[in-house]
């Protein structure tokens, strides 16, 4: 079942909670103004700049090997090959926040991904996406203005970002929502652009 209160520290979380506090966030940056000023660990455990992704719409996705909505994989996957010629990346982020849901390695969720759904999309190491842990990227994504899910902590996993070319976030949807949804896929085709 999906979490509820997930909207504490005052809407930021940890990001608010790093602003409060005057911090600086992890990997030596400065409260970034898009994503491209982060870094992330791959699944393969080598950090990568997030700026590699310029010019790209990115669906962010928290994800997880035994969650009810774990099947989203594949719809995921079914986006990201349809609409990459287009621009599109999607970027998976385990996480064993939720009720436990992703206690794996990290090569043991790469073969999970590759065995139970040949996902192609581009994996990240398993981070935390609430709270003091947060990693900046997320952060980052639960600070912004969203609609239809507005800021404020993740509620489960599965939460979906759209990055705008420009690195901004462009919408938040919340874990239930499936990637073929009419909405999910109209702010993807709005951030893409025409083909």
């Amino acid at each position: 079942m999906i979490g509820s209160g997930r909207r504490g520290h005052g809407g930021l979380g940890a990001l608010g909670d790093a602003i409060g506090a005057g911090a600086v966030l992890g990997y030596g940056s400065v409260l970034p103004m898009t994503i491209y000023d982060l870094t992330a660990r791959d699944i393969d455990g080598a950090d990568r700049r997030l700026d590699e992704y310029r010019g790209k719409v990115l669906l962010i996705v928290n994800v997880a090997s035994r969650c009810g909505l774990t099947p989203h994989y594949a719809g995921l996957n079914a986006l990201h090959d349809e609409l990459s010629a287009r621009g599109l990346v999607v970027l998976g982020f385990p996480c064993n926040q939720f009720g436990g849901q992703e206690p794996g390695t990290e090569p043991a969720i790469k073969e999970f991904c590759s065995s139970r759904y040949d996902v192609k999309f581009p994996m990240f190491a398993k981070v935390d996406v609430n709270g003091p842990s947060a990693h900046p990227l997320f952060a980052h994504l639960t600070a912004a203005p969203t609609a239809p899910d507005g800021p404020g902590d993740i509620a489960w996993n599965f939460a979906k970002f759209v990055i705008d070319r420009e690195g901004r976030v462009a919408a938040r949807f919340a874990p239930p929502t499936a990637p073929d949804a009419p909405e999910l896929r109209s702010a993807l085709e709005s951030a893409l652009g025409p083909d």
